[in-house]
């Protein structure tokens, strides 16, 4: 299966990206291509410098003798502001307005192209985390957790409202709301293990009670939280629930008007 470089390339850059932040053995690729390990690890190097230059992330390799090698998602910081201010604008719509200064995105982060590239951005943001799991809370907060896990690399563990038999065992954590009442979150026991590094996302924050149950299930479980993420933060209450977070966008209301602005980092 020698054929052109060109094609060659192509096809080793595909295997890559439809496995984001995961090895794969370049004697194998190497193999596959009928080439030697030197001539594919000159492709990674070409396919890295593209990769770059796009601004979608980097090739990480290993030199060891039965090293491989892993492309690893990191938006640019010109192509995530520009895709995030063009988020805002859409969110900012007056058409999207609903009760109780909360505004519609559910066509947004249901939409494999937003959900897709606020994944990648949202893993961007935590690369250096070394995360186990990804951990969320139906329902929309899924989306985005699913492609923030997909570009890690690693599993999504998701925390229900509801326990269904076909989760099997699961613990219980009761948490308080805002409005003072209390409610359950439910984690499946196979879902999460002790000491795993855990990645929380969210899809929207308001005064941070979800997120806090999250953390609680977490720690119920002997789980590491290594960060929070959040697609859409509510500028009030200034004070949340949980200490730290980092939000993609932030929604403020302005002389009566809500607006959505990009976060600051």
């Amino acid at each position: 299966m020698r054929g052109q470089r060109t094609e060659r390339l192509v096809r080793i850059a595909s295997r890559f990206l439809f496995s984001p932040s995961r090895q794969l053995s370049l004697t194998k690729v190497a193999t596959d291509f009928d080439v030697s390990k030197t001539v594919v690890s000159d492709d990674v190097a070409i396919i890295d410098a593209a990769f770059r230059q796009e601004g979608l992330g980097r090739m990480m390799v290993d030199r060891g003798r039965n090293g491989g090698a892993a492309f690893v998602p990191e938006m640019s910081e010109e192509r995530r502001k520009t895709f995030l201010e063009e988020l805002a604008v859409i969110l900012s719509g007056k058409d999207r307005l609903l009760p109780g200064g909360l505004i519609y995105y559910s066509d947004l982060i249901f939409h494999p192209f937003y959900a897709l590239n606020l994944g990648y951005i949202m893993a961007g943001s935590f690369q250096g985390t070394k995360v186990d799991v990804v951990m969320t809370s139906e329902v929309k907060g899924i989306p985005l957790a699913m492609f923030t896990a997909y570009a890690l690399g690693v599993p999504l563990a998701v925390c229900r409202f509801r326990n269904r038999a076909s989760d099997g065992p699961a613990v219980a954590v009761h948490y308080p709301t805002a409005g003072g009442d209390v409610r359950t979150m439910y984690m499946g026991m196979r879902h999460l293990e002790r000491d795993s590094r855990v990645l929380i996302v969210d899809d929207f924050m308001r005064g941070g009670s979800t997120a806090a149950g999250m953390l609680q299930v977490a720690q119920e479980f002997g789980a590491k939280v290594t960060g929070m993420g959040v697609f859409l933060v509510s500028a009030e209450p200034q004070k949340k629930a949980v200490p730290e977070y980092t939000a993609l966008l932030r929604l403020s209301n302005v002389e009566g008007v809500a607006r959505v602005d990009v976060a600051s980092r």
